[in-house]
């Protein structure tokens, strides 16, 4: 989309990424509609390994928060993708593959060994995300859980994102 600028937050951002989060999701059918309060406890713990907003017209219209996950087989440089936000009168125009697009080449360029992410497989195998036996997150449908290994292999293990996915407000 042109006159998309994509950039790392600031922290004067906060409350625009809380507005986009909000909204992205509140229409969402599967959503936990707590996905703003995940970013804002992420941000609060300093778990935010990427956190990139994209801008239009000088508007925040978009935001990815990308925080390291702990595999139970020990597996290193692992990292959970979401929430991942558009505005809704934004939404299908390319700026969620934009920010998606580049939250992996950042992971890539930090050397991580591979991203997983909860959702719509219809959505994120094009990027590469693949639903993986090997690899469990507790309560959610096998089918949802998508890794995407940058070189090696998925590790066969439980997947743990980080304490601020249970954030309820």
């Amino acid at each position: 989309m042109q006159g998309i600028t994509l950039r790392p937050e600031s922290c004067a951002d906060a409350p625009a990424i809380h507005a986009v989060t909000e909204a992205a999701f509140t229409n969402a059918p599967h959503a936990a509609h707590t996905e703003q309060f995940i970013v804002a406890a992420l941000r609060r713990a300093g778990a935010l390994e990427v956190s990139l907003v994209a801008e239009l017209s000088s508007e925040i219209v978009g935001h990815v928060a990308v925080s390291p996950v702990t595999l139970s087989d020990g597996s290193a440089g692992w990292f959970g993708l979401g929430p991942i936000s558009v505005l809704p009168e934004h939404q299908g125009r390319g700026i969620g593959s934009r920010l998606m697009e580049e939250s992996l080449r950042r992971l890539r360029t930090r050397g991580a060994a591979g991203c997983v992410l909860v959702g719509d497989p219809r959505f994120y195998t094009r990027f590469g995300f693949r639903s993986h036996t090997a690899l469990a997150y507790p309560g959610v449908p096998a089918e949802v859980v998508l890794a995407l290994a940058f070189g090696g292999t998925v590790p066969q293990a439980t997947v743990t994102f980080h304490p601020a996915f249970g954030a309820q407000s």
